[in-house]
């Protein structure tokens, strides 16, 4: 009886391992987070280390435990944030400002501001922080450059030209960033220690790409184009592996590397889910209905649960564009069945 008890208890824990770390569908809403306030909103950033979730939000930077759904810090006097970066061998995070072409540090033990560094360009958009290089790359939109700041002095280092104006960048944590060309239909391969671009590759059929999402184990690019295609593309080739449709106006995308699942936030309330199988294959997973505005992602790789920021609209006014509902500002809390 004691054999059978034990075996019993094994085969359980072997099937609740197994239904956490594979992703057969039915992705839902199962929190939202109210954070209230007014104004527009762009990237979120998960620090899975720390659950703590990092949302853009007009002017200010709102902290969220992720634990406990509670806004924790929030840092303010910003000027059009777009991106949120984390450096935590610094306990540093990086804002980037569009409106006032800025970076700004700030501490996140304490969320207070460090420092106000103007970049090398205009309009800085995503920003990301690179591990090995110790290096943060803010992406100016309006100047189709990046100005790379060393993430120990806050001093800027280098300047990186491109082709095309840079949306959404990933790192391999080994030496390369890759970042989408969303005018030139591309995606650029960053030395970061030399802050070469040492390649460009095209992406056609996909056009417009904006969200980028990486595996780095297999060494898989999946970018979401403005035209319905998600495309995935080899990181070592440049070699175009699958174009899968995805929903309208993409902006967002993300990965987990346990579920072996790509994300597509879309522009008409959904979120397209993108399997990753053997053998390089790829298929889509379901279409799971989101919010309004919910087009950008933040992806916990250790809980697997994903954060798009949403609001509630008026009805529309012909020739205008709908007000947001005030206070109506929640974070969507998605996870896999």
């Amino acid at each position: 009886m004691k054999k059978i008890t034990v075996f019993f208890i094994a085969i359980l824990s072997v099937c609740f391992v197994y239904s956490k770390t594979n992703a057969t569908g039915g992705y839902k809403i199962v929190n939202k987070i109210s954070v209230g306030g007014d104004g527009k909103w762009d990237y979120l950033f998960s620090d899975d280390q720390a659950n703590r979730l990092y949302v853009s939000h007009e002017n200010q930077v709102m902290v969220i435990n992720e634990l406990t759904r509670e806004v924790i810090g929030k840092i303010t006097g910003l000027k059009g944030v777009h991106g949120i970066a984390i450096a935590p061998t610094f306990n540093k995070g990086f804002i980037s400002n569009g409106k006032d072409s800025s970076v700004t540090v700030f501490d996140t033990h304490t969320f207070e501001v460090i420092k106000r560094v103007i970049v090398t360009g205009i309009s800085p958009d995503a920003i990301l922080y690179d591990p090995f290089s110790q290096k943060v790359f803010a992406f100016n939109a309006h100047s189709n450059n990046a100005t790379v700041i060393d993430a120990a002095s806050n001093e800027i280092v280098a300047t990186i030209a491109f082709s095309g104006n840079p949306e959404f960048s990933v790192t391999d944590g080994k030496g390369k960033i890759y970042v989408n060309l969303e005018s030139a239909s591309c995606i650029a391969e960053i030395n970061t220690t030399t802050y070469a671009v040492t390649n460009v590759w095209s992406i056609a059929p996909g056009a417009e790409p904006t969200g980028l999402a990486f595996d780095v184990d297999n060494q898989v690019l999946f970018s979401a184009c403005a035209n319905k295609k998600m495309m995935v593309v080899d990181a070592t080739s440049g070699k175009v592996l699958a174009e899968l449709p995805i929903g309208l106006k993409p902006d967002g995308a993300g990965f987990d590397p346990s579920l072996k699942c790509a994300y597509s936030t879309n522009g008409d309330k959904t979120m397209t889910v993108v399997k990753e199988d053997a053998d390089n294959k790829f298929s889509v997973l379901e279409n799971v209905p989101t919010g309004q505005g919910a087009r950008t992602i933040a992806v916990n790789k250790l809980t697997h649960h994903l954060y798009l920021p949403s609001a509630s609209f008026e009805v529309a006014v012909a020739g205008q564009k709908p007000k947001m509902i005030p206070g109506s500002f929640v974070i969507l809390e998605i996870a896999p069945e």
